[in-house]
């Protein structure tokens, strides 16, 4: 069960999806297509146990990613999807989901 606080910026989230736009206008990297799946197309999470990506901070997310792919952090999903991306692969893909603006309004 979640917070309502959490719910709250969850549904918010999701409203703002549409609006997310990209800093730079280029089209998503292909192997984001992988990512999409569990988080969201713009980067904003479809399932409960997957995290946003859209407007992370891009070291962070290249961190993380290599760390899946050593095996350093663990997760069954991340582990497969991370382990045959190049230092390439994971620098796109970290610039282009740091690039997402998020932006928080509140509802009319």
């Amino acid at each position: 069960m979640t917070s309502p606080t959490l719910q709250s910026l969850f549904a918010a989230l999701c409203l703002l999806a549409a609006g997310s736009t990209q800093a730079q206008g280029t089209a998503p990297p292909e192997k984001s297509r992988t990512c999409a799946t569990c988080h969201g197309t713009m980067g904003l999470s479809t399932l409960v146990n997957a995290p946003n990506l859209a407007g992370q901070p891009e070291g962070y997310l290249i961190e993380q990613l290599k760390a899946f792919r050593s095996g350093k952090r663990s997760n069954e999903v991340m582990a497969v999807i991370a382990k045959p991306l190049s230092d390439d692969d994971i620098a796109e893909l970290a610039a282009w989901y740091a690039s997402i603006v998020i932006e928080i309004k509140p509802r009319p």
